[in-house]
């Protein structure tokens, strides 16, 4: 997941990644991880989305793109639900 986190990730890949079946694949992931596997890639790609917009002048639909959105309207709905602003205004306040 952190070396592709515009790939669309499944429960049942990444299971079958780690050799094991889905629902064991997710109860070790979450003791380990402290959250489930989709949660975990989620805050990856809210991670690599902010510092993007606080350092790259990448557009926000090129970086949605980037970071497994299919549009720039589903990014930026799931950037203010992750960070509490819009995409947009953080990139203009991150300047600040």
């Amino acid at each position: 997941m952190h070396a592709d986190p515009a790939h669309p990730w499944q429960p049942e890949e990444l299971a079958r990644a780690a050799a094991m079946s889905r629902t064991t694949f997710a109860v070790r992931f979450r003791e380990a991880a402290g959250v489930p596997p989709l949660t975990c890639l989620q805050n990856w790609r809210m991670s690599l989305a902010a510092r993007a917009l606080r350092q790259d002048p990448i557009p926000v639909a090129a970086l949605a793109r980037s970071v497994g959105y299919t549009s720039e309207s589903a990014f930026s709905n799931a950037f203010t639900r992750a960070v509490g602003v819009a995409s947009r205004r953080y990139r203009e306040t991150a300047g600040s």
